[in-house]
């Protein structure tokens, strides 16, 4: 059970950083986030 909790606080984490993405990029967010996953 701990391990699920750990996993769902990592996503809510992942959406709010996802938003400041959003922020400081707009729409190239979703291009340059696929960009940085593929390179590594």
């Amino acid at each position: 059970m701990d391990l699920a909790k750990q996993i769902i606080e990592l996503d809510l984490r992942r959406d709010e950083m996802f938003e400041q993405l959003l922020e400081l990029l707009g729409d190239r967010a979703y291009e340059i986030l696929r960009y940085m996953q593929n390179k590594y």
